[in-house]
């Protein structure tokens, strides 16, 4: 399974969830369906989009395997992996590449603060090794409060299986040096909404992310311009997808994304609390921006 290799546009799929707290599976395989249909490269369930921090294993385990099933080979699937411990972690990622998914986004949650870089390399090291299929690192300094420096990413380098980062710092000079100092050894993802087009500049192999949800068709859009170099024309795009990121900073990511595919007629149900729903005001909000972008 190593062998893999994934680029493009992966949704950060949302998860669909009652009132109860309970997985709203049909809704769940509709979206996957319905992205797929999109044109979507691939897609990733349990990110922060999905919740995953949220949810306790039996439901990361249903949603790993209903978008599995969904997806049915069509595209792959890239589940997160997001436990507070390392033997929680190294769990949830053997059984989730035992479920079928093509690859793990693996995340380092926080409570007490790891700051120590070599607790850090441990940790995924020690993920990475109890599975066989590749492995894409997240990184999200304004949640976890820490961030990988280009020494331990060097490090995690030597595991065969860990080959792509998904950067959300939105910090192009950190990711030139690591451009610059490790070359094509680590594929990136975007995840910050306000840099893919630079992160492709860069040499990125995609983005990863919650507005794929709302606008999968100008997310390819924008990912083949940059494929074509036609870079003005991919910066013009991103411009007009701005407003959507600016509402995702003022709202709830997740809170935003589910809002707006309620819009669209996917019954997702509300985030879980103490998440809160969008209010009328953002929802208007949300509406205004998917209609100027030319969402129906």
């Amino acid at each position: 399974m190593t062998g893999k290799e994934f680029s493009g546009i992966f949704p950060y799929l949302v998860t669909p969830l009652d009132e109860s707290g309970s997985l709203k599976e049909d809704v769940l395989r509709d979206l996957v369906n319905h992205l797929i249909s999109k044109g979507v490269h691939g897609l990733t369930p349990l990110g922060s989009t999905g919740e995953g921090a949220y949810l306790d294993w039996s439901r990361k385990k249903r949603v790993v395997e209903v978008v599995v099933e969904a997806a049915g080979g069509r595209v792959p699937v890239i589940a997160g992996v997001n436990n507070m411990t390392t033997h929680g972690a190294v769990r949830e990622a053997a059984e989730t590449e035992r479920i079928g998914a093509d690859g793990i986004l693996v995340v380092l949650p926080s409570y007490f603060p790891v700051n120590d870089q070599q607790q850090i390399v441990d940790h995924f090291r020690t993920v990475a090794r109890a599975v066989s299929c590749p492995v894409t690192l997240y990184t999200n300094p304004k949640f976890a409060m820490w961030d990988f420096t280009v020494d331990t990413l060097q490090q995690l380098s030597e595991e065969s299986n860990i080959r792509y980062l998904k950067d959300a710092s939105g910090n192009i000079g950190k990711l030139m040096s690591i451009v610059t100092a490790l070359g094509d050894r680590f594929k990136i993802f975007s995840a910050t909404a306000h840099v893919p087009v630079f992160v492709l500049m860069l040499g990125g192999v995609g983005w990863m992310a919650g507005p794929a949800c709302l606008i999968p068709e100008q997310s390819i859009a924008l990912y083949e311009l940059a494929c074509q170099k036609r870079w003005e024309e991919a910066l013009e795009l991103q411009k007009k997808l701005w407003p959507l990121n600016v509402a995702f900073h003022r709202y709830s990511l997740a809170a935003c994304v589910k809002a707006g595919l309620e819009m669209q007629g996917f019954p997702v149900g509300p985030p879980l609390p103490p998440q809160q729903q969008l209010d009328e005001e953002g929802k208007r909000v949300v509406f205004q921006i998917l209609t100027t972008i030319g969402v129906p």
